[in-house]
């Protein structure tokens, strides 16, 4: 059971807390994984520790031609593409009343456009082998709105549909597509919260602490495989029942 061999898995973001973990999980389940991420340190490192069955590929997701390269070099070094997790995601903070053209429009490009390229080029490659997991890493916040965060939580909310609506589509084809939506998880950005701010938060998760990047990552392998064959459309939360949805 849960057995990934002789699949290939693209993650985006993989440079950071969750993608690298994403990465560990589908490789030690026996995949052999595409890392996607900007910091081309951060994925040799990774490359490093996994030895095999790992290829690197520096991609900025802000560039449209960038994007729509990512998946045929992949393939041409792997021959196919089992599985797409579109986990990289950026922020670019402000009020609804301050925000600027740019804040909105990378976060765009990068959270929900880059999504949709690499869905579309990825699922012809699945359609034709009738077999497919794309699974589209959200967040609480795309469920229950956040201040501060309008380009953010539109985006993540946006890939709420963007996974329904290619679900309907594929479907047919043997192929999922769902949503994990997690909620504070251990990385950077969640330390970067001022700590009166983490304190209430901690108040607010009934199982009384941050998630970690290997419970995303457990979330991700579990709809990568065949077992969740009979899962597709779904928004798994894993936020620690801050938000029962």
């Amino acid at each position: 059971m849960f057995d990934l061999s002789g699949k290939v898995a693209l993650v985006t973001g993989a440079s950071g807390a969750i993608g690298s973990a994403i990465v560990k999980t589908l490789h030690k389940m026996g995949a052999t994984v595409a890392a996607s991420g900007t910091r081309m340190d951060a994925l040799e490192i990774l490359a490093d520790e996994l030895a095999e069955r790992i290829h690197i590929f520096g991609c900025d997701l802000r560039s449209s031609d960038a994007v729509e390269e990512l998946v045929p070099a992949v393939i041409k070094i792997c021959g196919h593409l089992d599985i797409l997790v579109n986990n990289a995601g950026i922020t670019r903070d402000d009020l609804l009343m301050r925000m600027g053209d740019d804040s909105w429009n990378d976060v765009m490009s990068v959270n929900l456009e880059a999504p949709f390229r690499l869905m579309r080029a990825a699922c012809r490659n699945m359609v034709k082998s009738r077999w497919g997991r794309i699974v589209n890493i959200s967040s609480i916040v795309g469920a229950v709105g956040n201040a501060g965060q309008t380009n953010y939580s539109a985006t993540k909310s946006g890939l709420f549909g963007l996974s329904k609506s290619a679900a309907l589509e594929l479907a047919s084809r043997n192929i999922t597509v769902n949503c994990i939506a997690p909620g504070f998880i251990a990385s950077p950005m969640v330390e970067q919260i001022p700590e009166p701010q983490r304190e209430r938060l901690m108040k607010s998760i009934p199982l009384g602490r941050v998630g970690e990047p290997a419970e995303v990552a457990a979330a991700v392998a579990f709809l990568s495989t065949a077992e969740a064959s009979y899962i597709t459309g779904h928004v798994l939360q894993v936020n620690g029942g801050m938000a029962m949805i």
